[in-house]
């Protein structure tokens, strides 16, 4: 299936990791911002809008210029909803009461041109890795995420700096030994369709951009990956004519 130009389109996107140190990223999604997306009927961020989000307190300007431009759309009336993902689970009410984006559970279900679609970050399906499993349910705890947050700016740049060089060094490792750890596990991924009755899973995470067949024996399913922004700029465009995974638009 394609997404037809011209036809209303809901938008998907995840892992910008929008940082200071590419801005060319942070470009490219404003412009996304201003042009494809305003013509959209909603757009979703499926997680890991940010390499690193330590509070909504944080004054970097490169994040204020994301926050004005996410207000500029959602003031167009464009509606715009957000899943936590590993790199921004501080996210919180003021980000969303400055941006007007409205934030969402992970595992969201929407219906969606007669679909039932399961909305994910996608780190959740990667249970072969039992340490990230591990670290997930630590800084996901309500009670760290309170601590975290009565922290002083400067403590959580600095736990944000190790927790980015761990993640970086234990990703290295883990493609270097075993890089299957790094994808979903298929068990997991049949048993959230058959629990949520879904008809689609979309998410992103493992920055692996693809569309997959899910075999669930009385009948076929569909996965959506979205990719990352380093390498693909990677947008899902579903229109009432069908998808399409594919690049950014010029």
């Amino acid at each position: 299936m394609s997404a037809r130009a011209g036809q209303p389109v809901t938008l998907f996107i995840s892992d910008l990791h929008l940082d200071g140190e590419r801005p060319d990223i942070t470009a490219q999604f404003l412009e996304f911002l201003e042009r494809e997306a305003r013509r959209a009927q909603a757009l979703y961020i499926l997680g890991d809008l940010f390499e690193a989000w330590i509070g909504d307190d944080d004054p970097d300007p490169d994040k204020r210029r994301v926050i004005e431009a996410l207000r500029s759309l959602t003031q167009a009336g464009v509606p715009v909803f957000f899943i936590h993902g590993n790199r921004d689970f501080l996210i919180g009410r003021k980000f969303a009461a400055e941006t007007g984006v409205k934030l969402l559970a992970d595992g969201t279900m929407i219906e969606l041109h007669g679909k039932r679609v399961l909305l994910m970050h996608g780190d959740t399906l990667c249970i072969d890795d039992p340490d990230y499993q591990r670290l997930r349910r630590i800084v996901r705890n309500p009670l760290v995420q309170f601590i975290l947050r009565c922290l002083s700016l400067a403590r959580r740049q600095q736990l944000a700096a190790r927790m980015r060089a761990g993640s970086k060094k234990h990703i290295e490792s883990m493609d270097r030994t075993k890089p299957q750890i790094m994808d979903v596990n298929q068990d997991a991924v049949r048993r959230t369709f058959e629990t949520e009755h879904a008809d689609v899973i979309v998410h992103g995470h493992t920055h692996r951009p693809a569309v997959h067949e899910v075999d669930l024996g009385d009948h076929v399913a569909q996965r959506i990956v979205l990719g990352d922004w380093y390498e693909q700029g990677s947008v899902l465009r579903w229109t009432d004519q069908g998808f399409e995974l594919a690049g950014l638009r010029r």
